[in-house]
């Protein structure tokens, strides 16, 4: 049995009592927090002690939604005319890389990705991954990259009939089933789904009975633009949530993905089925897409939750992206502050915590030993009233010095010493040329 203690930090518990401990420690014993707060030291004796130093020490944070397969795109510039909208840039960018992935470009897209997350102090992702020149087997290579860093995932493949009807479905069903046979709490699984415009009913309709069965929740995006919302209405005469509604996908572990378009009434349906919602800030305004109405979905009780979209790893200023989106979209200067705070530090462990069996997200015994040690000493006061301007405005741009996932130190002094990075970068500098050779 391995033991870890964090000694003399600036603790952020994010508990139910919403704790800040001066000057106090963690104590770990394997992958669970066994003991919190300002106890002394000397009552353990660890395999290995961390000295904070004055350093703030918070839960490892969770992404609620990423494309780990669009890595690779960073510089990348489509051939052809630039998109108009959001369809040309699903046809002209990420339909054309995600087809050109080999199974090796799999792997390498996630762990880089991965391990940039764990530099950010995130230490479980939930990936919506696509590979349609690799399909099969795809989602066992994303896995070896959460594996290879050491941080949980729950995976899923995007189901789509957009090349051939129905792929993915049993990839999807493959990976569920491992899972769900495997002595193992790491890696998680969902049922993958694209979204209604590029879904027909035969599609719908086998993946609702696969997805039902285990009980384990559906991943897919929706009214992401208005796109989606329009081709929903003229094939089938219907609302958007409506016919998700008819296939049963809407429930209390599915994740819906951006919600933009959204109507009142369809928030209150996500509401009424207890169905989770995920938006994603910064790549709305990169696609130039609408304001997603956070606060009105919060208003009508729905769980919110944030993530990247494959945009980054770094979820902080995903949340700093929220707040100022709102604002802007409001003209109002009071909004927004508060919630986006506690939907990356709340929603998001809540969201996460349905999804998996070890519970996390607070420094409490019993937890799991996901935890974050931030290289930022406060010069202002740090206290229940403060930390929110803390996280936006300090922590935003701080380096993360310490990772702790699993009670694995996986990030050390800003480096993952499991892993040779100088040469996983250089392969990926490699391996993206290549994929982009083969885009046309």
């Amino acid at each position: 049995m391995s033991s870890l203690l964090i000694t003399n930090g600036r603790l952020v518990t994010l508990d139910e009592d919403n704790r800040f401990v001066e000057g106090g420690s963690v104590y770990i014993e394997d992958r669970t927090i066994v003991d919190v707060g300002d106890f002394a030291a000397a009552a353990y004796s660890p395999d290995r002690t961390i000295d904070a130093d004055g350093r703030l020490v918070m839960p490892g944070l969770i992404n609620a939604h990423h494309h780990l397969y669009s890595t690779f795109a960073r510089g990348f510039r489509p051939p052809g005319p630039p998109a108009r909208n959001f369809a040309d840039n699903l046809r002209n960018l990420w339909w054309k890389l995600d087809s050109a992935l080999e199974s090796e470009d799999v792997y390498y897209s996630a762990l880089l990705a991965v391990m940039d997350a764990a530099r950010a102090g995130c230490t479980t992702i939930i990936d919506h991954h696509a590979s349609p020149g690799c399909c099969d087997g795809s989602l066992d290579q994303v896995e070896q990259a959460f594996r290879d860093v050491g941080v949980s995932g729950c995976l899923c493949y995007e189901v789509s009939d957009r090349n051939i009807a129905g792929e993915g479905i049993e990839e999807n069903e493959r990976f569920i089933r491992k899972c769900q046979e495997a002595d193992d709490t790491q890696i998680s699984a969902m049922f993958g789904l694209h979204a209604l415009m590029t879904l027909g009913t035969k599609t719908l309709e086998r993946c609702a009975e696969i997805g039902q069965a285990p009980d384990i929740g559906f991943h897919v995006h929706a009214a992401e633009d208005a796109i989606d919302v329009q081709m929903t209405s003229e094939r089938y005469g219907k609302g958007l949530m409506d016919r998700f509604l008819e296939f049963g996908i809407p429930g209390p572990k599915t994740i819906f993905v951006h919600g933009t378009h959204l109507e009142p009434q369809e928030m209150d349906l996500l509401h009424s089925t207890d169905s989770m919602l995920v938006s994603n800030p910064e790549s709305n305004m990169n696609n130039g897409l609408r304001v997603s109405p956070v606060l009105d979905m919060l208003r009508h009780g729905v769980t919110v939750g944030i993530g990247t979209d494959g945009m980054s790893s770094h979820l902080i200023s995903q949340a700093r992206a929220m707040y100022l989106h709102q604002r802007t979209d409001h003209r109002d200067p009071t909004l927004a502050f508060a919630e986006a705070c506690e939907i990356l530090l709340q929603n998001n462990r809540a969201i996460c915590n349905r999804l998996f069996d070890e519970p996390r997200g607070a420094l409490i015994p019993g937890q799991l030993a996901d935890i974050v040690i931030h290289d930022y000493v406060p010069f202002t006061p740090l206290n229940a009233d403060t930390f929110y301007g803390h996280l936006l405005f300090g922590l935003s741009f701080s380096r993360v010095r310490t990772t702790i996932a699993r009670g694995r130190v996986i990030v050390d002094d800003g480096y993952l010493p499991q892993l040779d990075e100088a040469a996983i970068r250089a392969n990926c500098s490699e391996r993206a040329a290549a994929i982009w050779a083969r885009i046309h």
